[in-house]
């Protein structure tokens, strides 16, 4: 693979495996799961020759650890935000007292005024570290960062769960749990 083909790949990956399964032949089974085998073959049919020691390295190099196989290496999954209907399977889980999400500055304050909604995706995605945050809301512009008191949600019954690779995950974030960051230390 050229230094390019693993984000070409991972991006094709993401786009079938969260929101478009059946573009390529796939039917995703409970947990979001997929066999290899059939994934590889809707890869092959759609232009995307991916061998299986390829498919292993995408996983592998991933920045964001997207993508995870199951205990056996014969079944694959994105890890988190998806579009299309899946029950990932996760068990509530409780969080650290603070989490954070990310957002370029123009949605700031819509969102401190409306909460946090999770749109055309399963869950609203949330960091435990400023840095992460950072880094997500900067994808689309000028970032800024919230902090969601995620103890006080806890209290108030709101569930969350956490992804394999470490996203946070929750239904919404109300206006009342949510701030701006201060200062970039925090």
């Amino acid at each position: 693979m050229n230094d390019r083909e693993p984000v070409r790949v991972s991006k094709f990956l993401s786009r079938h495996l969260r929101h478009q399964p059946g573009a390529i032949g796939l039917t995703l089974e409970p947990g979001g799961w997929v066999a290899v085998d059939t994934l590889l073959a809707g890869c092959r049919a759609a232009g995307v020759p991916l061998t299986r020691d390829g498919l292993a390295e995408v996983v592998r190099s991933n920045d964001k650890q997207r993508f995870a196989f199951d205990e056996t290496g014969d079944r694959i999954r994105a890890s988190q935000g998806h579009s299309v209907e899946v029950d990932l399977r996760l068990s509530p889980t409780d969080p650290p007292a603070v989490l954070f999400h990310g957002t370029p500055e123009r949605f700031g304050p819509a969102i401190l005024e409306n909460g946090l909604r999770k749109m055309g995706r399963h869950h609203v995605h949330l960091s435990a570290d400023v840095a992460t945050a950072t880094r997500v809301g900067a994808r689309r512009g000028r970032p800024v960062v919230l902090v969601v008191d995620a103890a006080a949600m806890v209290a108030a019954g709101h569930p969350f769960y956490v992804s394999a690779n470490g996203v946070w995950l929750t239904d919404r974030v109300p206006p009342q749990f949510l701030r701006l960051v201060e200062s970039p230390t925090e």
